[in-house]
């Protein structure tokens, strides 16, 4: 929040500016195992969103930017990891491929730019229309905890 809020005070110049926030899906969706991150993405589409209305008298609009899948060499060795495994996944994928670097980039120069200035408040999904891909049938749900190899809670089947 200091970050943004030294950018309103950086760029109440009398000219138009643009603030963009970077994001993840799961402030939609939900993210098991990863309900900090989640919380705290679904704070950041909430931060847009308000900002947008408080600032937007100012002339500074406020976006915010969601990635989907975009390998590139600067990736943790556990999301590397997960990538290799899942080189065959592609084709679950709706754009039947993961993103390329230049997409991200020129969805964040196009919300940046002029041709973007009547846009505020709102937040880009750029994944290939990924994470709003549904089945006919559910995949079973496999417990975090299973998924983790930890197994069940001690004390689980004692309840009530």
């Amino acid at each position: 929040m200091e970050v943004v809020r030294d950018s309103k005070d950086n760029c109440i110049t009398g000219s138009p500016a643009s603030i963009l926030n970077v994001g993840a899906s799961y402030a939609w969706t939900g993210g098991p195992g990863f309900a900090h991150s989640a919380a705290a993405k679904a704070g950041v589409k909430n931060l847009v969103e308000t900002l947008a209305v408080e600032w937007g008298p100012a002339g500074i609009r406020v976006n915010g930017l969601v990635p989907g899948l975009f390998p590139h060499e600067d990736m943790t060795d556990d999301i590397r990891g997960n990538l290799d495994r899942t080189h065959d996944k592609d084709p679950c994928q709706p754009a039947l491929r993961v993103g390329e670097r230049q997409e991200l980039g020129w969805a964040a120069t196009f919300l940046a730019s002029p041709y973007a200035r009547f846009i505020s408040g709102h937040t880009l999904v750029v994944d290939g229309a990924n994470w709003q891909r549904r089945t006919l049938t559910n995949p079973p749900v496999v417990p975090i905890r299973d998924q983790l190899g930890l197994g069940p809670f001690e004390g689980a089947d004692q309840v009530g």
